[in-house]
């Protein structure tokens, strides 16, 4: 069963961290999205569980109750993560990362490469500046209007979602397909729904409780350098993304997956952005461990690199 800690960073800072899965052993750290909060991996519970794996999810500081970290980039979480692994004795983990949090647990591989042993990023976006990469292409309007302010600057980017993004404070369930509006395609707007609809507001809510500063400062690690190099990337890596994706666009999966040394694509014909995350959660987590061999001994893994 899943529950939430608060668990102090040594500067000082409050990380809210969901851990649930496995009672012990190694973790799967899961990144979540742009806007939300640890909150969105409730569900990945039985999950973890069923793979022997305690279920870590950190929300980024700013969101939630996590205290905010004015200026960080994306390579900053490895820290954060770090640190949880430590508390909870963690000894490796495998990670995932939705969307904005898959840049996050790429960073991962290369930072805690002493104990990462693969990668699935689901609709991950790409690194803003590449010259081969149009970041915008494809992408719905609101990201446009949105990053479009975040290479202004951070006062103008808060100004903006101030203005446009207030409603995500105080959204339900019925009203979040159509407050996403032009960044789902309609297999997304058919699952956003029901249940899910609720969750994923409720997580929402629960991630802006105490403002913007989180999705702001998302916003603004996106538009700047990452911290680290995709080159030192050693582990096993799967990019998985959805061809009709509005939020992130395939290019941006693409480019990834040319770009991580050994990475494997794994498009998925006829999926958005949510539909992708929904329909493919077991074959994703599936998938990953099979790419990492056990030592049954002392449960330390070695990557498996060869497979397609």
């Amino acid at each position: 069963m899943s529950s939430f800690q608060a668990i102090r960073q040594r500067d000082g800072r409050n990380l809210d961290v969901l851990v649930g899965g496995a009672t012990a052993g190694p973790a799967l750290v899961c990144h979540h999205g742009s806007p939300s909060d640890a909150s969105l991996w409730l569900d990945w519970d039985d999950l973890a569980a069923e793979h022997g794996l305690r279920l870590i999810a950190i929300s980024r500081p700013g969101y939630a109750t996590s205290t905010r970290q004015t200026g960080r980039n994306v390579a900053n979480v490895a820290n954060d993560v770090r640190h949880v692994l430590d508390t909870l004795d963690v000894p490796w983990f495998v990670t995932v990362g939705w969307s904005g949090g898959g840049p996050h647990a790429l960073a991962c591989a290369v930072d805690l490469r002493d104990r990462c042993r693969g990668v699935a990023t689901l609709a991950a976006v790409g690194p803003y500046g590449e010259p081969d990469l149009d970041f915008l292409a494809g992408m719905g309007p609101e990201n446009h209007a949105e990053f479009g302010a975040a290479f202004e600057g951070e006062s103008r980017v808060r100004a903006w979602l101030e203005k446009h993004g207030a409603a995500f404070r105080h959204i339900t369930g019925a009203e979040i397909a159509e407050a996403f509006g032009g960044l789902v395609p309609q297999i997304d707007r058919d699952l956003l729904a029901g249940g899910f609809a609720d969750a994923m507001a409720a997580e929402i809510r629960r991630a802006l409780a105490g403002g913007f500063d989180g999705w702001v400062d998302d916003d603004m690690a996106f538009v700047r350098p990452w911290g680290f190099d995709l080159a030192g990337i050693a582990v096993p890596v799967v990019v998985w993304q959805g061809d009709l994706d509005l939020m992130v666009p395939f290019a941006h999966g693409k480019w990834l997956a040319e770009r991580i040394p050994g990475a494997v694509s794994k498009p998925a014909p006829g999926h958005g952005h949510v539909s992708l995350f929904v329909e493919y959660r077991d074959a994703i987590v599936q998938d990953l461990m099979e790419r990492i061999v056990v030592d049954n001994d002392d449960r330390q893994p070695e990557a498996r690199l060869n497979l397609s």
